[in-house]
């Protein structure tokens, strides 16, 4: 009778240790696709922005100020606040949360005078 016990007994705890492995890597994927998958996606999309910073770029800061670049170095930005020009703050490329580039309408020179 202890021999049937500890055979049983073997092969449930084999069947139980594949659930638990197949449960852990389940627990896994969906730690993974909820949690650092998106992540790297944010990370992805904020090195995009920082790269296609220029100057004249309307930007939103982290703060929460609209303003407009006018000078860069490779961390920090001059952003100037207001209509008036005279409110100039420099701080850090990180702290731009989105930009828009600014919209020029190109002038059309093929005009037909007839």
């Amino acid at each position: 009778m202890g021999l049937f016990l500890t055979e049983g007994g073997g092969i449930l705890g084999g069947n139980s240790a594949m659930i638990m492995v197949v449960y852990v890597v389940f627990l896994i994927a969906i730690m993974y696709f909820l949690m650092i998958r998106p992540q790297k996606k944010e990370e992805q999309k904020k090195k995009e922005l920082m790269s296609s910073l220029a100057i004249g770029d309307s930007v939103l800061t982290a703060s929460g100020f609209y303003g407009i670049i006018i000078d860069m170095t490779a961390d920090t930005v001059i952003v100037e606040f207001g209509n008036n020009k005279n409110c100039r703050i420099p701080m850090q490329k990180q702290a731009i949360v989105r930009s828009e580039k600014p919209n020029y309408k190109a002038e059309d020179t093929t005009t037909d005078k007839k």
